[in-house]
């Protein structure tokens, strides 16, 4: 039995229909109730929804064998996990955003506000750039509008938000997208259940780019 680790929302539901046309199917996971975890016995595989910023914890202490994270929690959090396949979906930007007008001044501290202060402070530490960090946990554009910060790091899908509040992205950090990973101890003692999850998955996802 291979447990899986779904990240709740429409990317979860995305990578669930994924993983059951490549061979991993569960009905109970398709019917309307509040469980959150689902077992198909004859499909060898066991499903549970978690919240995305919680998918790697999970993989990391063996709560479960394999899962789905954005390629932003990996990067943040650096996760002691295998990062097995890049599924492609869920595709954004990581970037460095800011009022149209904003001209950075190296003569004095960037204020940057931010989700990721680890994926920020490496990105301004190799460009030896003096930073100041304010995290934040929702409404990160509303930092430079009130003049809390300079500019903010943060993740832009279609850029919509940007422009409605008149900003825009300076610069992009890393492209961004949802990656299958596993546990490391998982890897070694279910090498060939993964392996075959995997490299089913990796098929389907190449049938469905060549069409």
């Amino acid at each position: 039995m291979i447990n899986v680790a779904l990240p709740k929302g429409r990317l979860g539901e995305k990578v669930y229909q994924i993983l059951e046309v490549a061979g991993y199917p569960c009905p109970a996971i398709l019917e309307e109730n509040r469980k959150l975890v689902f077992e198909n016995e004859a499909a060898g595989v066991r499903y549970f929804w978690v919240k995305p910023s919680d998918v790697a914890i999970y993989v990391e202490r063996a709560a479960a064998d394999v899962g789905i994270a954005g390629k932003d929690v990996l990067l943040e959090y650096q996760p002691e996990i295998y990062e097995l396949l890049d599924l492609g979906i869920g595709k954004c930007r990581m970037c460095v955003a800011g009022k149209k007008d904003f001209r950075d001044r190296r003569d004095r501290t960037l204020r940057v506000a931010t989700k990721f202060p680890k994926i920020a402070k490496g990105y301004y530490s190799a460009q030896s750039r003096d930073i100041d960090i304010i995290k934040l946990h929702g409404s990160i554009e509303l930092a430079p509008l009130l003049g809390l910060s300079d500019v903010i790091v943060d993740i832009v899908e279609t850029g919509k938000t940007l422009l409605e509040n008149d900003l825009e992205v300076k610069h992009t950090i890393v492209p961004i997208s949802a990656r299958l990973i596993a546990n490391k101890v998982s890897y070694k003692f279910k090498y060939e259940e993964i392996t075959r999850l995997c490299r089913q998955t990796d098929e389907w996802i190449r049938k469905e780019a060549a069409r």
